[in-house]
């Protein structure tokens, strides 16, 4: 593993434009060769491109309606209308009402929304990294943080939101870092590898969220082909910044909040140099004192214990209660993130805000383009596909590249 020069700022301008630059020319590769796929999607274009030596012109106009439709809609699912902005806002400065800005805004603001348990989720893969542990258990550490804050947002009544909001956050959180210090205890104990334990424990996860749902957790009243937990009570909301039917809450500002404190952890406190040292060079950070099966234990606690505030983030300030199936995939979606954000919390904040912004906007491109939600996904595939291919080339090869940013790279089955 080749190891950074660590005399030099991680995130200088030279380097920073370099990390952002390259996810977004990866970004424009990507929505190049998906454009691909959206023409093999739609059957007009289809249609016009067989005939097309006989009218090229009719297949040209067809393949630019079919990609001006698609990423028109992916536009507007992302920021929202311009049009209806803009009459929304003349409307709201000659009347003085909201609610029409409100609507024109929602769309924009929903990719927070969205990003919040990214934001999260993110986090915790990356700080696992960072101690070169491979948490690939983040889906039933949210599952579990859910569950958890669940359980204290409506079982508490009477106390006040200063108290009952924290108090169900932090459940959430312990719940979490319980959850995920098991495969840390089993690793520093008995070496047995975290990918495997985290996997069985997502399982684990997702049918013990099944069990209280149908039983203890059920709300009365509910039909068994609906297993849904009672609403928290008002006082363990996450406020919403904005009036309705914008759903942005206080838990973004959350995430960025911790995002900084992991920073700060992880780069300027010892516990924090300890977790990079075990996962830079264990056999090295044992011959310095360091404590390795503490670090792995703590990591992972830490780890479970961001990944789960994703889960009570969308208790708190979407859901207001438990279903199945609620997450639609965080946990796995934020290994692709940790990778994309350089194991790095403000690359991970990056990486969660686009992939926040393309999900959201998915949604309006299937709904007004008719243009599968799966064509996000092979967008996303293909911007961690090309962030990835430098690496991949100079290890086939063998080429040296002058490290400016400190690469993150778990250890293997055997490490």
């Amino acid at each position: 593993m080749q190891i950074a020069d660590t005399d030099r700022p991680m995130w200088r301008w030279q380097g920073a434009l370099g990390v952002l630059a390259l996810p977004a020319l990866s970004l424009f590769s990507a929505l190049v060769l998906s454009s691909i796929f959206i023409l093999g999607s739609d059957v007009v274009v289809l249609t016009a491109l067989r005939n097309g030596l006989s009218d090229p012109g009719r297949a040209l106009f067809a393949v630019g309606k079919a990609l001006a439709d698609a990423y028109g809609s992916l536009f507007i699912g992302i920021f929202g209308d311009p049009a209806r902005i803009s009459k929304e806002v003349s409307e709201f400065l000659a009347t003085g009402d909201t609610q029409g800005l409100t609507v024109a805004f929602y769309p924009f603001a929903e990719n927070f929304v969205t990003a919040t348990p990214y934001i999260f989720a993110g986090l915790a893969v990356a700080l696992g990294f960072q101690c070169g542990l491979f948490n690939i258990g983040a889906e039933g550490q949210i599952y579990v943080g859910a569950a958890a804050a669940a359980f204290v947002g409506y079982s508490l009544e009477g106390l006040p939101w200063i108290v009952h909001a924290p108090l169900t956050f932090l459940a959430g959180a312990l719940a979490g870092a319980f959850w995920a210090g098991i495969a840390g205890f089993l690793k520093a104990t008995r070496g047995a590898h975290e990918v495997i334990n985290t996997m069985m424990l997502n399982y684990v996860a997702f049918n013990l969220v099944h069990y209280l749902l149908n039983g203890p957790m059920k709300r009365g009243g509910a039909s068994g082909a609906i297993p849904i937990s009672r609403n928290i009570v008002e006082s363990a909301y996450l406020p919403t910044l904005f009036p309705e039917p914008i759903r942005f809450h206080a838990g973004f500002l959350v995430a960025l909040l911790v995002a900084v404190l992991v920073w700060w952890f992880l780069f300027k406190s010892t516990l924090g140099f300890e977790i990079r040292s075990v996962g830079a060079n264990p056999h090295a950070a044992r011959c310095a004192g360091i404590s390795i099966a503490r670090n792995f234990v703590l990591a992972m606690a830490l780890s479970g214990a961001l990944a789960a505030m994703a889960g009570a983030g969308e208790v708190m300030g979407v859901n207001h209660n438990l279903a199945e199936g609620f997450s639609p995939g965080y946990g796995f979606d934020s290994i692709a993130l940790a990778m994309l954000g350089g194991g790095h919390p403000l690359g991970v904040v990056l990486a969660a805000l686009l992939f926040g912004t393309l999900r959201n906007g998915a949604t309006k491109m299937q709904s007004l383009a008719a243009i599968p939600i799966d064509i996000v996904a092979i967008v996303q595939a293909f911007v961690i596909m090309f962030v990835a291919a430098p690496i991949i080339i100079r290890r086939l090869y063998r080429l040296k590249a002058e490290v400016r940013w400190q690469a993150i790279l778990t250890r293997g089955w055997g490490g």
